[in-house]
């Protein structure tokens, strides 16, 4: 049996992890929750954000009845992982910067995270940091205006590069030791960007998608075997918690990305 896939995320981040996993693992059966409702996570208290999480996935758990769930999304991986793993009897794969990755691809010792905020100001990402990036110089830039810029592209607008290119100025940085090489892209929104992002950069740098790395987390996962039998339709099923109406171009993205008409979750 193809094992059944739940990526959740606020937004549309996810959608970044679901083209990778459709590569890695094309038998998989995906389906899609956003809680949209409650979009931007970011500016969520963090007890208030675990409090509204373990509400959404207890019904979507119940509805769906996963073999695993990705939560793609950086800030409600690093707040609210522990607990739907201590909460609920389902493997959950999470996402957190790839700062280890890019401290061993960097040439310079330059790197920089793009995230959130709530990202680069959290314990967890100095945490990160102190362990594997300690000999490198680490620049934290919280951008204000990516993650929603992005849910707009996936809606049909045009980008604007000037808005970008002030958005994530602070990253690049350059001084008598280097420059910046490797960005890593901190946020799942960030990768549906990324040629946009090539577009403003002031010298060439490696952008670091987290996304192929979770999905061959997904997959050591599954490996072990599937716990479900096959009783819910699953495959292509799209979850919105938000009236489906008030984000008519969401539900357009996620059909881009081969999921069905989204419905709300009861």
């Amino acid at each position: 049996m193809n094992p059944r896939i739940l990526v959740f995320d606020s937004g549309l981040g996810g959608l970044s992890v679901v083209k990778a996993l459709r590569e890695t693992a094309p038998d998989a059966q995906l389906a899609y929750a956003a809680d949209n409702a409650a979009f931007p996570y970011g500016d969520w208290r963090e007890d208030a954000l675990v409090e509204r999480m373990t509400q959404v996935m207890g019904r979507l758990i119940e509805q769906m009845q996963p073999d695993v769930v990705v939560i793609a999304c950086n800030t409600a991986s690093t707040i609210g992982l522990d607990a739907m793993r201590e909460q609920f009897d389902v493997p959950f794969v999470g996402t957190v910067p790839a700062i280890k990755p890019a401290a061993n691809l960097t040439k310079t010792g330059h790197i920089s995270v793009l995230a959130t905020p709530g990202t680069v100001n959290r314990e967890y990402t100095k945490a990160l940091i102190d362990t594997f990036a300690f000999h490198c110089q680490v620049k934290l830039h919280g951008a204000v205006r990516l993650a929603q810029m992005a849910e707009d592209k996936l809606a049909g607008k045009s980008v604007d590069l000037e808005a970008l290119r002030t958005e994530v100025a602070p990253v690049f940085v350059e001084d008598e030791k280097g420059r910046t090489d490797v960005v890593v892209l901190g946020c799942t929104h960030y990768p549906l960007l990324l040629d946009e992002l090539k577009e403003v950069t002031p010298w060439p740098v490696s952008f670091i998608d987290p996304a192929p790395a979770i999905a061959r987390q997904v997959l050591r996962v599954v490996g072990v075997g599937c716990k479900y039998e096959e009783v819910v339709s699953f495959a292509n099923r799209a979850l919105l918690t938000a009236n489906v109406k008030r984000d008519a171009k969401l539900a357009m993205a996620l059909a881009h990305y081969g999921f069905d008409i989204p419905a709300k979750t009861p």
